[in-house]
C-alpha cells in the first residue's frame, strides 16, 4: 500500500529512525537538516522513502502540498531535545530548512488528511 506524501512525511517525523527531520515550534513547523536529509533519506539505496533522490524535487513536493518555507526568525523550540538538535545542526554549519503548513500540525494529526496536492 502506497502512502501519500503527507502521510510519509508524518511517519518520518514521528519515527526515531531519522535525525535529519523533526518537528519544531511545538509541532507547527517541520525542520530539515538539508545536508543530512540528502544522505539519510534521499540517498538510501533500495529502500527509498520518496520517489526522488534530489532535494529540489522533495521541496517541490512540499510546495505542491501547501507547505511554505519559513525564515529562521521565530522562537527556538521549547523542548530541550529539539533545541539541542537545532543547536547541533547549526554548529555543524548545516543548512536548516523550515516548512509550515496550517493543516500539518503535530497536535492535530487529523488535519493532515486535508493536505491535498495543488
Amino acid at each position: 500500500l502506497s502512502l501519500r506524501f503527507p502521510e510519509k512525511l508524518w511517519k518520518m517525523l514521528e519515527s526515531s529512525k531519522f535525525q535529519s527531520i523533526w518537528w519544531t515550534e511545538g509541532g507547527k513547523c517541520v525542520a530539515i537538516n538539508k545536508d543530512l536529509f540528502e544522505v539519510e533519506v534521499l540517498g538510501r539505496e533500495g529502500q527509498q522513502v520518496f520517489h526522488t533522490q534530489k532535494i529540489k524535487s522533495f521541496m517541490r513536493q512540499l510546495n505542491a502540498y501547501g507547505f511554505t518555507k519559513m525564515q529562521r526568525n521565530f522562537q527556538r523550540s521549547a523542548s530541550l531535545p529539539e533545541f539541542l538538535a537545532e543547536e547541533a545542526a547549526a554548529s555543524a554549519h548545516s543548512q536548516i530548512l523550515y516548512y509550515y503548513n496550517p493543516s500539518f500540525n503535530r497536535a492535530h494529526p487529523w488535519l493532515s488528511e486535508t493536505c491535498k496536492r495543488r
